[in-house]
């Protein structure tokens, strides 16, 4: 990756409003709620095929006007809201260009085979030995 969380942030818009939550008085008073906007269209970070990549992943975070959009209230002040929304911005591009890993099919064992089919051969003598014993 030839991003930072700094180049993300060049790259974003942030707009503050009232939170709602723990603060008191001061919660009437102060915009302390951050939401953070991220075009990935217009940004000089990704090429066109990170672009497309980075839409498919986020799809369910997209906006109507087709911005990744991530708010944060969690704490009473507006600048460390801004650290934490800018922080879930960069894992989410992150996670995105991710490759999952490669299944490797694997084969049951023949130890676990044979155990099996022990098992079902007790289970079988055990239900045979309940037959015999009734006679109608």
């Amino acid at each position: 990756m030839n991003f930072s969380k700094e180049d993300l942030a060049r790259e974003t818009s942030f707009k503050a409003s009232r939170s709602g939550g723990k603060g008191g008085q001061n919660v009437n008073k102060v915009s302390s709620r951050v939401e953070l906007n991220f075009d990935i269209e217009a940004s000089a970070l990704f090429n066109e095929e990170q672009r497309l990549l980075l839409k498919q992943k986020l799809a369910s975070r997209l906006n109507k006007d087709g911005l990744v959009q991530v708010v944060c209230d969690e704490e009473r002040s507006q600048l460390l809201n801004r650290q934490i929304a800018l922080e879930k911005l960069y894992a989410l591009v992150v996670k995105a260009f991710e490759k999952p890993k490669v299944r490797k099919p694997t084969k049951v064992s023949r130890a676990a085979k044979a155990a099996r089919l022990d098992q079902k051969k007790q289970h079988a003598a055990k239900k045979e030995s309940r037959r015999k014993g009734f006679d109608y």
